[in-house]
């Protein structure tokens, strides 16, 4: 549901990248899972002009998934955008899941030919940044990539702020308090993000259980459904039919987050578990299925994979890459709230706040050892280790171990989630989690 503009919460993150794009000629395409906060971040804009001189004639926001406009073809859109532009006035275009209007890129790409206008548009499918589309708008447009509420954001959506406190050694620490200055240690709060995660929605129904897997069912229940199924039908396509086979692929990739994983792997373990029929021609997974199954759930945001990067050879690997869910609550959906699996939770965390933070992420390769991720960006590269707890002398050598092998003098560092002693080694940095989440 949209909120009106006094219920709004801010997205400073994501509104920013809008801003400095506003009235430049490519055209901003927000993107990510369902219900991650696009149409607010839209409305965010609007007011963001509104705020600064722009006329509301000047401002027509579209939203496809309102009866409004249900069965508007692409004729209709342009005649319905023409008829409302004002006079000698820049008119700015907000058009919400426009994957929705049958060539719709046509209705765009004449938009910005015909008209003075700056467009955004939002959807939910990565389908809007095919080849059909790249070819209507090369070199035209820029993708916002937006994701799920990061810790940060999850504290200021709840209510909470954080606040730096004296300690009784006289240095520094962070407490969180509510809104009748209750104050907690971050590591709870990072329990409650741990289970809930960070679909903005959740802060609309609180931190209640049921209330929560409510919302997150109908996440994953209009993902499925309009973001995969209905999709494959309106490109004519026939390869995704079976919802219960995609929801078997959904859970096992649930269950692996972080693990070494193959398109051949998840088909074996399918067929092994009996969830899958095997190609009774070759004896074998049908892989192509399999692959396509998992495509649909990358476009669709649902997953994001990332590759595996041989740090001495400096290639990309084509082999044994890694899933990450978009949204750990998500993943306790489907799942069940259980507390076995925290290594590759955080490590989950720690992949979308690098992404969030613009890094390009890979897992890294050094020698027989695995670094789990690399984060470059145009300014800066590092090495990442993450773990649950680095009290163990085992567990400390076991961490630090990969990252001494890497020979070059880019920042090396290891976030735990518990860790008595973060103190610097060999020159690789220990931080706690709490602290990598909250220092933005």
């Amino acid at each position: 549901m949209l909120k009106n503009e006094s219920q709004l919460r801010s997205r400073d993150l994501y509104l920013n990248r809008l801003i400095a794009f506003q009235d430049t000629e490519p055209v901003k395409i927000i993107t990510g899972i369902r219900r991650c906060g696009k149409s607010s971040l839209m409305k965010l804009m609007a007011r963001h002009l509104r705020q600064n001189g722009v006329a509301d004639e000047q401002i027509i926001e579209i939203n496809f998934e309102s009866m409004e406009f249900r069965g508007m073809g692409v004729e209709m859109l342009y005649r319905y955008v023409k008829e409302r532009l004002p006079a000698g006035k820049r008119v700015y275009l907000f058009l919400d899941e426009v994957q929705r209007i049958e060539q719709w890129q046509d209705a765009v790409n004449s938009f910005r030919v015909d008209f003075d206008c700056d467009i955004c548009v939002t959807g939910s499918n990565a389908y809007l940044l095919s080849s059909e589309y790249a070819t209507y708008l090369a070199g035209r447009s820029v993708e916002i990539k937006m994701l799920p509420l990061s810790f940060r954001e999850f504290l200021d959506f709840h209510g909470y702020t954080v606040r730096e406190t004296k300690s009784p050694s006289g240095g520094t620490r962070r407490r969180i308090f509510d809104a009748a200055n209750e104050s907690y240690e971050p590591r709870e709060l990072l329990e409650a993000y741990m289970k809930f995660g960070g679909m903005p929605g959740i802060a609309d129904v609180g931190l209640d259980t049921d209330k929560a897997l409510t919302l997150l069912d109908g996440v994953y229940s209009t993902v499925v459904v309009r973001d995969i199924l209905e999709r494959e039908k309106r490109r004519g396509q026939r390869q995704i039919t079976d919802s219960d086979l995609l929801r078997k692929i959904i859970m096992f990739l649930a269950d692996n987050i972080g693990n070494s994983t193959s398109i051949t792997s998840i088909g074996n373990t399918l067929m092994n578990e009996k969830l899958l029929d095997s190609d009774n021609r070759k004896g074998k997974p049908a892989v192509q299925t399999i692959q396509a199954y998992v495509g649909a759930l990358l476009e669709s945001f649902v997953f994001y994979e990332i590759k595996r990067f041989d740090i001495k050879g400096k290639e990309y690997l084509r082999t044994l890459g890694k899933y990450y869910i978009a949204d750990i609550g998500l993943r306790n959906y489907l799942l069940g709230f259980r507390d076995t699996d925290a290594g590759h939770i955080i490590e989950n965390i720690v992949c979308f706040e690098l992404l969030r933070r613009g890094y390009d992420v890979a897992i890294g390769k050094v020698g027989d050892r695995e670094v789990d991720f690399i984060a470059a960006n145009a300014g800066e590269k590092r090495y990442i280790q993450v773990t649950e707890s680095m009290n163990e002398p085992s567990a400390r050598e076991r961490e630090f171990a990969p990252l001494r092998k890497i020979r070059d003098n880019y920042e090396k560092i290891i976030i735990a989630n518990h860790c008595d002693n973060p103190a610097t080694q060999d020159g690789i940095k220990v931080i706690m989690l709490t602290d990598f989440l909250l220092d933005t």
